[in-house]
């Protein structure tokens, strides 16, 4: 009985819901917001990295400056800023998203694309 129970509403909700997984519509929702999450995230960490880059230059002054985590951050940092040129390359496209891409940070990845100043990374 209670697989029965289970098998039916397996079947009622794979009819009910069938159209909407298969809608476009969603995934492209679903890829703008991932994208904008992304490119939120990847600022943030930036700023954060800002201030770490400030504490390793205080550590600098005074003779303390511990390498290991200089050389932490500067890794992270250029990983970060090359993760969306990664993605891109695994997905074999340009990663986008009601009309946000995934660009990376080290420069434009369009041939011929303008850089307007503003850098949004858009």
């Amino acid at each position: 009985m209670k697989y029965l129970r289970l098998f039916t509403l397996t079947l009622l909700f794979t009819c009910v819901f069938t159209a909407a997984s298969y809608a476009a519509g969603i995934m492209d929702l679903a890829a703008g917001k991932a994208v904008k999450v992304f490119n939120h995230v990847k600022m943030i960490i930036f700023i954060v990295g800002g201030f770490g880059l400030v504490g390793i230059a205080f550590q600098a002054i005074f003779g303390k400056v511990k390498w290991t985590w200089f050389a932490g951050l500067a890794v992270g940092l250029a990983i970060l800023a090359a993760a969306s040129a990664i993605i891109n390359y695994a997905t074999g496209a340009n990663v986008k998203g009601n009309n946000l891409s995934l660009n990376d940070t080290f420069g434009n990845n369009d041939e011929g694309a303008v850089d307007d100043g503003s850098g949004s990374g858009l």
